[in-house]
């Protein structure tokens, strides 16, 4: 395969040799090895993507999202979303939600960052629905008791890789502060919503310090430059916030020096396909004229988040890379562009599956 390569180190001209979708050797065109088989297609070749926002134990929701306020559909204990989690039985859950990482691997995504409610079993739930799929889930769970329970939290930990809250609004300081210690203590990661309706203090979501917050969509330009200044990621997700009227400048992250990824958020609103997700992002930023480059969000869906999860060679194209490629027949030209605008309906691997269900090289 030869033709753009993108990844932590830029865009460049060059091929990439495959073996059952790992790279196995990478050069610049015109040596010998590039002349060969292997490397006659043409395309784009960059680092799987990063799923950075998901809620995936809701996808074994079908009905279509009801109009008004989205409290009503996601807010603890009550909303919607929390009725059908309760309602559900849990293989049913399940199932769902491996179908959803399914699909997502079968799509070029190579992790998900999935808010796992539920408690010590909706962890459990998750890590036996990635059992043996070709997609590393990340599973940030959340304690069931208020006040914040030590050994529940404790014990959460020991199965989850952080701990991902509601938002400041929903979560009261000690509340924050507990899950935060814990989660230092322990190694782990602690994240939680922020300014997803209304615009919040920022001092409510960065005291205690994050490692990652979500949506922003009600942020100040101000707000984005205290964030910013602490250091600490914001995941968006355009779609999700479109369906319920708030559209993020994606463009304002990047001058504030945000440094932002992108998520698909809740799987009954949304399926966790980032091709689409970037699509919509570059269209919606045109259309509200506020253009966001490509570059900007290529890097946030590919290359960023996989630092942020502590797999940097995975962001690189080297016969180090330890997971499979994205490959896409596009052209060379722009190809920053290519992916954003019309990545999806041009994925050459991971190939799809008989039966369309997709794989990706482990």
């Amino acid at each position: 395969m030869q033709g753009a390569l993108i990844d932590a180190e830029g865009v460049r001209r060059g091929y990439v040799r495959l073996r059952h979708g790992r790279i196995v050797e990478t050069g610049a065109i015109g040596t010998d090895s590039s002349r060969g088989r292997e490397t006659r297609r043409r395309g784009i070749v960059l680092p799987p993507s990063v799923n950075a926002h998901t809620h995936l134990g809701d996808a074994v929701a079908s009905a279509e999202p009801m109009a008004g306020p989205l409290s009503r559909i996601v807010a603890p204990p009550d909303g919607l979303k929390f009725r059908i989690l309760r309602d559900t039985p849990g293989p049913l859950k399940e199932a769902a939600m491996r179908r959803a990482l399914a699909g997502a691997a079968a799509g070029g995504t190579g992790a998900v960052v999935d808010f796992r409610e539920e408690g010590i079993a909706g962890t459990e739930a998750l890590r036996r629905a990635a059992r043996g799929l070709p997609i590393r889930a990340v599973a940030l769970g959340r304690p069931l008791r208020r006040p914040v329970d030590p050994g529940e939290l404790d014990r959460l930990l020991g199965a989850a890789d952080g701990v991902g809250l509601s938002s400041a609004r929903e979560e009261d300081a000690a509340a924050r502060a507990a899950v935060a210690r814990a989660c230092r203590r322990l190694g782990k990661r602690y994240a939680l919503h922020a300014s997803e309706t209304v615009r919040e203090p920022v001092d409510d979501y960065l005291r205690p310090r994050p490692d990652l917050l979500v949506h922003m969509s009600r942020a100040t330009p101000e707000d984005l430059q205290a964030v910013a200044a602490a250091g600490v990621p914001v995941a968006v997700c355009p779609r999700s916030n479109a369906l319920f009227g708030r559209f993020p400048d994606l463009a304002g992250f990047g001058r504030a020096g945000v440094r932002f990824f992108l998520g698909t958020d809740n799987a009954m609103f949304e399926a966790p396909s980032m091709f689409r997700e970037l699509e919509f992002a570059y269209t919606a930023a045109r259309l509200r004229r506020r253009p966001v480059a490509p570059e900007l969000l290529l890097r946030a869906a590919f290359l960023a988040p996989w630092e942020w999860l502590g797999a940097p060679a995975v962001a690189r194209l080297t016969e180090a890379n330890p997971v499979a490629p994205v490959v896409l027949a596009l052209p060379e030209e722009h190809p920053e562009y290519q992916v954003v605008a019309r990545g999806s309906e041009n994925l050459m691997w991971p190939r799809p599956a008989r039966g369309g269900a997709g794989r990706v090289a482990s």
